[in-house]
């Protein structure tokens, strides 16, 4: 006897979750999307949210959950199976009242979801008369650095430098120009992102007096010449710094790791 194609279950009040048979997939992607997206359709009719949890190692359920409709929402990590094994999943889901995916908010809403996302890191160079660099000496880590922080979702890279500026140290910089885009590869745990230097603009070096610090990130603060940077700050930062000098007069230039 046939494997039905589809199974679903509700799992919590309003929640059905699907799952295919592989002889789905095996009939052809396409046929495969038909049949789980009529699934989805059917059992919107009854709950408020259809869930699919996906091998992270399928690549072809993935897509055909994608292209049934349905959006990634993250990694459920360590999902407990029938046998007792635990396993990492994709998680996969559609609400009654997302938008149709034929409708071009649906659709950008579904690509949306998938593509990859960059992590953006905005930082600021400020110097003092000397030409010497602000570095920060931060909380959770060794090396020193230089201000600024994560981009938060929404926010443009320039304003998130100044907004970081303000948070961490306390001082009002007026937004510069970029000096330099410098994309970070994966290293210790973070995934890669991208990091733009701004130009903060050269001031009296009093204005380290002025700085209030925000405990919890930044333990000191302090104009340093270049030899310092390269003692204090990581290599790959000091390579940043050094060609966000190097530009001050030209760009906005492109690094990989500072190099």
């Amino acid at each position: 006897m046939t494997e039905q194609p589809t199974t679903v279950a509700t799992v919590a009040d309003g929640i059905a979750r699907i799952s295919w048979a592989v002889h789905v997939q095996e009939a052809g992607f396409w046929e495969a999307v038909g049949v789980v997206s009529q699934a989805v359709e059917q059992s919107l009719v009854e709950h408020g949210r259809v869930e699919v949890l996906v091998d992270p190692d399928d690549q072809v359920a993935q897509r055909v959950a994608t292209w049934s409709g349905l959006r990634r929402e993250g990694v459920l990590r360590g999902y407990h199976l029938e046998d007792g094994s635990h396993v990492d999943r994709i998680v996969y889901a559609r609400l009654a009242s997302d938008p149709p995916v034929s409708e071009p908010g649906g659709f950008r809403a579904l690509l949306n979801s998938f593509l990859p996302r960059k992590r953006a890191i905005g930082q600021v160079l400020l110097r003092d008369l000397d030409d010497r660099v602000l570095l920060c000496q931060l909380t959770y880590k060794q090396d020193w650095d230089l201000p600024g922080g994560v981009v938060e979702v929404g926010e443009s890279p320039q304003l998130a430098a100044v907004r970081e500026v303000q948070e961490e140290l306390g001082l009002q910089i007026e937004p510069g120009r970029l000096l330099l885009t410098d994309w970070l590869p994966p290293w210790g745990g973070w995934d890669d992102a991208i990091c733009l230097v701004f130009d903060g603009g050269a001031h009296d070096a009093a204005i380290v007096e002025q700085i209030v610090k925000q405990d919890r990130e930044i333990r000191s603060a302090a104009f340093c010449t270049p030899a310092e940077v390269a003692d204090r700050a990581t290599d790959f930062t000091a390579r940043r710094v050094a060609a966000a000098l190097a530009n001050l007069e030209g760009g906005p230039a492109y690094t990989e790791s500072g190099g």
